[in-house]
């Protein structure tokens, strides 16, 4: 794992990986893959393409949000049977649900919904396409905060995490 990460350049590879072809939850993945742990196999970024346009095209949870619970995975998820009060398991958990409740609050419509997220917008138009790379950007954002504050690494940029969100948010960056 990098030890030194820009918040800002995983926000921004993010949402180029949109650009580039990735639907939300692979782009965000990709991002977190690329800046925190290049040495992960790619094949994590494959496993994030059904979760696209609220999983498999269904409208559900939103699929950045989606992509970035599956990016926490990598790094404090389990792979043993250890029942639901293994503390890997609960820290998960907690970080997930850190995320969930974080972005409810931050898409300025508080709500997870890819459904009700995109309701406004023809999904053949542009619109559409451009709040969805906000969105992922926006939480590859959140997901590398929470990176770098549990690993305890560093961000390289000037300003610090929560103010590189918070401008994210308003429009300032």
């Amino acid at each position: 794992m990098k030890q030194e990460v820009s918040l800002k350049k995983v926000i921004e590879d993010a949402e180029s990986n949109f650009r580039g072809g990735f639907f939300c939850c692979e782009a965000l993945v990709s991002a977190i893959r690329d800046n925190f742990a290049p040495e992960l196999p790619k094949e994590v970024i494959a496993m994030a393409s059904g979760m696209a346009v609220g999983a498999g095209h269904s409208g559900c949870m939103c699929g950045a949000l989606n992509g970035g619970i599956m990016a926490l995975g990598m790094f404090f998820g389990r792979t043993e049977q250890e029942g639901p009060k293994d503390p890997k398991a609960v820290k998960c958990m907690e970080l997930t649900h850190e995320l969930h409740d974080w972005f409810r609050k931050a898409n300025g419509k508080n709500s997870v919904c890819c459904r009700v997220l995109t309701k406004e917008f023809d999904m053949g138009k542009g619109e559409h396409k451009s709040q969805c790379i906000y969105f992922t950007g926006l939480c590859a954002g959140k997901v590398a905060e929470i990176l770098i504050r549990e690993f305890d690494l560093t961000n390289i940029d000037e300003e610090p995490a929560e103010v590189v969100l918070e401008e994210k948010i308003n429009g300032k960056y």
